[in-house]
């Protein structure tokens, strides 16, 4: 279970154009949510299936940035970064894989895998390392992201996670 206090609790941080919100997706954030991940071009597909938990951060009332995590026993797939176009390189991106990260300690993960095709250089500066597909653990490889999804030129990455994360 990736329910922690901090992503129970909804909290709030204040900022000039209004009040941003961070905190898990809930059943009624999903259209908006499908509504991001396909305008980026992300698989959406397979989201009912494999029923990734997935934080959100709104600003005044819009969801602008979301992630998921899709665990796999002591590992999970990091999935569905993205952040709206009108609001890319205000640290969104960081702040929501952060938040993913904190869920993913709170629920014992400590191998965090993705796969990108746009992103690497992002993900590497937030810690993330290069590594072959076949490498992730297997369980992650059977996901239909791994399978079918996302094509073979896409880069594999993965992140060790320590209790400080």
């Amino acid at each position: 279970m990736l329910r922690t206090d901090l992503l129970c609790a909804r909290r709030c941080l204040s900022r000039e154009t209004g009040v941003v919100e961070i905190r898990e997706a809930a059943n009624a954030d999903l259209a908006a949510i499908y509504a991001l991940l396909e305008q980026a071009g992300l698989p959406t597909s397979d989201i009912p299936a494999s029923n990734p938990r997935f934080i959100v951060l709104r600003e005044d009332g819009n969801i602008v940035a979301v992630g998921g995590l899709q665990p796999f026993g002591s590992a999970a797939l990091v999935r569905s970064v993205v952040v709206a176009a009108n609001r890319r390189g205000a640290g969104l991106g960081r702040v929501i894989v952060d938040e993913l990260e904190k869920a993913a300690c709170a629920a014992r993960i400590d191998r965090l895998i993705l796969l990108t095709e746009r992103a690497r250089d992002f993900f590497a500066h937030r810690g993330f390392q290069v590594i072959e597909r076949g490498d992730a653990p297997q369980e992650v490889q059977g996901s239909e992201e791994f399978r079918a999804l996302c094509p073979d030129s896409a880069t594999c990455m993965m992140k060790v996670l320590t209790e400080s994360a």
